[in-house]
């Protein structure tokens, strides 16, 4: 009370302070001005601070003055704490009724104990013996009751045992485990008793009994999964914590069971081959055994073989989908649910991803060693190129196979068949090389009768380009795709099938529809190539056909009469009214050869540089031939029409040096390399004796000539249809040796027309009969003549023959418009630069005599243009050219032949001579002479 009292005087006191008049700006700024070391700790002594800062001299009003300041701050700071004391009063007052409150609950609580305990003691005194026995039995009876129970659990213990064991028949490992461990867990609660001590110890052997039953059923995994076994193993490994444990097992299994396999599919094929069961062969290395396999059953082996490889990937395969799926529901769950274990549940998943992850490529390695060691155990060049293809058809879907289970370009099985596939490829090449040379020598070049719309892709070898590659048969027995979605081996057999299985039913493809008969494709086109056609009767739309340029397309320059196509109806047409391509059985047998070799590189992309080297040596060898046989000329090169492009010519030398065998006999003094060289190399064609090339009747073999030369050209078109393929499997290393192939090779192939057809044209006209025809006519005439000289008539008969002669050729093969085109180009070329030649040896002839020159020559070409449809005449204006400049003056003259070097020196030697006596005196005739020798003297 004495305390409330003196707080009562105090807060009146402050109260006080508060009432007083004040400014609360001027009093924050005494308490700012107040020195800091007043709001220093308690032990600061003020009085003495004040009295050591009094100045030595003391003066009454400054020290009264200082004092009111002091005075002033204090009653700032008191008014300030007395504001804030009263600030906080009606706290203080709260606080002081809840203490009063707690004194008057203590004393409430003291006296409910003193009732409490005065209670207790009248009970203790009333409760009698009864009630304690009573309680007691009571006890009793619940120990019992516990008693019982564990006795009953104790009983169920001991027949778990029989019910493990049908779990375990039924292969519900999950709940065999999970009945164990509750069986363990039940086993140490009542490990006090005596008896549980030796059931406790059967339960953890039977515990080891289930997880060796357990790897035994993850082992069974590897070659045939199963969703709902791999299920209940997971879920069990799962149960003991050893899930880690599991995948590591798991990929042991697998590495087992690829060694265990491949050994088991060749132990089969050995002892079935070898008739007995021998023992010997199951105590072999994998090594060795894989050299015991018979050619005969290599094949059916190597299938068997892929074909449980692939079970045991496709194994794998479905492992990884099952546990990709249950992440993904698992972290679906996870979510959804608790956090508690998640963090070792994310370890366990990792691990068991990453160890997946790592298998795949291990599996895939250990599947090529076994595949390598099998293939490295036989000698593949044993073997028929259909079967060897198989054998490659084979490993390289096995190489799709690895290369979709994990992404690997199979290196170890890739340069393993690639020495294989070179080695053989080079023999095979070389002996299809020879077989070549010796269809060339004995081909008679006829006409193989084929269908009007053959093309190449009907033939077998080529039906891999238009089909999908199943690798269950020969690439040239593959069934057409049913399935224009693309999908992997490993979904489209995930289910059932295995894309090793080797399937025959394919017999209705055996056949190729390319040939037709007698060279009709029915008797109806047969009679029909026969058929006369009226004045008033329209032209055929076949004979039309015919008249467009083959090579570009294009119609000739000049439409094509009525009266024209009459007049060859039985020639060019008659026989071949059907459009059919030229080529003989040599041509088609190369464009088999180019489609197995195609078959090989398609296979196997990684030789596809060597297949191409080879396929364009088949071209070389081809092209090479039919210039032997046909073209080859010393005397065409001496004409200097240049009939053979550079272009032409470098590429028959290079094929001479670098294919072409000159020598007759091997050189025993050679050297290691010169033999491989020439080993390398294939001996010059010959042509066949039965092709005659010298008879008048046959122009010289045109027949012949014409089929081999145009086959060539259908044989280049072949390849300019395949470069696009080419194109897209050669290596881009190696593309500039394509580019250059065709560019300098194949494109080279209708050149070789004109040196062929020019033999031909050389000899179907009598050109020296016409020059001894010239020489007998008299040019030095003092009239103009109006009738032209016999040699015209001559020579337009020996034209007129020449289309006899091509007729009848017609009707044994068809003459594309080309090939006539060339023959006639070349006999009127010839023809007229004859006539120079003629007119370059008159000895004397005079302004008339020129004028029956260019009589003679105009009559020429009239009736020459009836006979052909070629416009313009070849060579014309060499020829009225050379007439015409008889006229020139000296001036002009020198300047002629000076612009036309295309004449030889013979001829402009003789011109001038000629003109001496009538416009030109003999100074200039030396100067003209003179001339002429300075254009002569480099060509010397």
């Amino acid at each position: 009370m004495q305390k409330i009292k003196s707080l009562m005087t105090r807060q009146e006191e402050f109260r006080e302070l508060r009432e007083q008049p004040s400014d609360p700006q001027a009093e924050q700024e005494l308490i700012n001005s107040i020195e800091q070391v007043y709001f220093s700790t308690d032990s600061f002594d003020i009085v003495k601070y004040e009295l050591e800062k009094l100045p030595p001299i003391l003066n009454l009003q400054e020290l009264e003055e200082y004092r009111d300041k002091l005075k002033q701050q204090q009653a700032a700071v008191s008014k300030k704490v007395a504001d804030l004391i009263l600030e906080k009063q009606p706290a203080y007052v709260k606080e002081l009724e809840r203490v009063t409150s707690l004194q008057t609950g203590l004393q409430l609580a003291a006296v409910i104990c003193t009732n409490g305990r005065r209670h207790l003691n009248i009970a203790k005194e009333g409760f009698t013996q009864a009630s304690l026995g009573l309680l007691a039995n009571q006890r009793k009876r619940q120990l019992l009751i516990g008693l019982l129970k564990s006795l009953r659990t104790i009983k169920t213990l001991q027949r778990t045992d029989v019910r493990l064991s049908e779990m375990l028949e039924e292969e519900d490992y999950p709940g065999a485990i999970q009945l164990c461990l509750e069986c363990q867990k039940a086993a140490s609660t009542f490990k006090h008793y005596s008896c549980i001590s030796e059931l406790n110890s059967k339960l953890q052997d039977t515990l080891e009994q289930i997880e060796e039953q357990l790897d035994v059923a993850l082992s069974k995994i590897c070659k045939n999964f199963d969703i709902n076994h791999y299920t209940k193993v997971q879920q069990a490994y799962r149960l003991l914590g050893k899930t880690q444990t599991a995948m590591d097992q798991l990929h042991m299994h697998f590495t087992q069971a690829i060694h265990n396999t491949v050994f088991q599919v060749v132990l089969g094929y050995v002892e079935l081959c070898s008739g007995n069961t021998d023992t010997k062969f199951q105590k072999l290395q994998y090594k060795d055994l894989c050299t015991h396999v018979t050619p005969d059953s290599y094949i059916p082996c190597l299938a068997d073989l892929c074909k449980a490889l692939w079970e045991v990937m496709l194994s794998y395969y479905r492992t990884m989908e099952w546990h990709e799926k249950h992440d993904n529901e698992d972290t679906t769950s996870a979510a959804e649910g608790s956090n508690m274990g998640t963090e070792e549940t994310n370890f366990d998943r990792g691990y068991i991803k990453k160890k997946l992850e790592h298998g795949l490529t291990r599996i895939w390695q250990d599947v090529q060693l076994k595949v390598k060691t099998y293939l490295l155990g036989t000698d593949l060049s044993i073997f028929k190129y259909d079967d060897f293809i198989f054998v490659l058809d084979i490993i390289s879907r096995l190489m799709q196979v690895g290369e979709e289970f994990c992404g690997s370009k199979s290196e170890v099985l890739q340069e393993s068949i690639r020495k294989q596939s070179v080695n053989y490829f080079k023999n095979y090449h070389r002996t299809r090389l020879d077989e070549l040379r010796m269809f060339l020598e004995n081909e008679t070049w006829e006409l193989c009768p084929v269908k009007s719309n053959f093309s190449i892709l009907q033939l077998h070898e080529f039906k891999f380009m238009e089909q999908s590659r199943s690798p269950s048969v020969s690439p040239s027995k593959q069934p057409a795709s049913t399935s224009s979605k693309t999908v992997t081996l490993f979904e489209q057999y995930c289910s059932d099938g295995n894309p090793f299985e080797i399937q025959a039913n394919h017999k209705d493809e055996e056949t190729e529809d390319v040939l037709a008969s007698n060279g009709y494709e029915s008797d109806e086109q047969e009679k029909s190539a026969y058929q006369e056609y009226d004045s008033d009767s329209d032209v055929p739309e076949e004979l039309k056909r015919d008249y467009v340029d083959e090579q570009t397309g294009d119609a000739p320059v000049k439409s094509v009469s009525r009266e024209t196509l009459k007049s060859r109806k039985k020639s060019d047409y008659s026989l071949n009214k059907v459009n059919a391509p030229i080529l003989t059985n040599t041509t088609l047998n190369v464009i088999r050869l180019v489609g197995k070799y195609m078959q090989m590189m398609n296979i196997l992309k990684p030789i596809a540089f060597d297949v191409i080297h080879f396929m364009s040596q088949l071209f070389d060898y081809y092209l090479y031939a039919i210039y032997t046989f046909f073209g080859r000329n010393d005397s065409l090169e001496s004409t200097g029409l240049g009939l053979s492009s550079s272009r032409l010519r470098t590429t028959l030398n290079r094929i001479q040096e670098s294919l072409i065998d000159m020598e007759v006999s091997a050189d025993p003094t050679a050297t290691l390399t010169a033999a491989e060289e020439r080993k390398e190399k294939v001996p010059s064609p010959h042509l066949s004796h039965l092709v005659v090339l010298t008879s008048g009747d046959t122009l010289y073999g045109l027949a012949e000539r014409v089929v081999a030369t145009e086959s060539l050209v259908f044989l280049a078109e072949q390849f300019e249809f395949l470069q696009p393929h080419l194109d897209a499997v050669m290596p881009a290393v190696k593309k500039p040796f394509l580019q250059q192939f065709y560019s300098q090779t194949v494109s080279t192939a209708s050149e070789l027309r004109k040196p062929i057809y020019w033999i031909v044209a050389g000899k179907a006209i009598d050109y020296e009969q016409m020059l001894l025809l010239m020489a007998n006519v008299k040019w030095d005439v003092k009239e103009i003549m109006s009738q032209h000289n016999i040699y015209v008539d001559a020579l337009l008969k020996e034209f007129e023959q020449f289309n006899r002669r091509l007729n009848e050729v017609s009707k044994r093969v068809r003459i594309p418009l080309p090939v006539s085109n060339i023959l006639w180009e070349h006999c009127i070329r010839l023809a007229n630069r004859t006539i120079v030649e003629g007119y370059a040896n008159v000895k004397k002839c005079s302004n008339e005599g020129r004028a029956l020159m260019q009589l003679d020559f105009q009559q020429f070409l009239m009736k020459l243009e009836k006979l052909t449809d070629i416009r313009p005449i070849p060579d014309k204006e060499f020829v009225e050219t050379y007439i015409k400049a008889y006229y020139l003056t000296e001036n002009d003259m020198e300047r002629w032949i000076k612009e036309h070097r295309e004449y030889s020196t013979k001829q402009l030697t003789n011109l001038v001579n000629v003109c001496l006596g009538s416009h030109i005196n003999k100074k200039a005739r030396q100067k003209l002479l003179a001339a002429i020798d300075d254009i002569d003297r480099p060509k010397r």
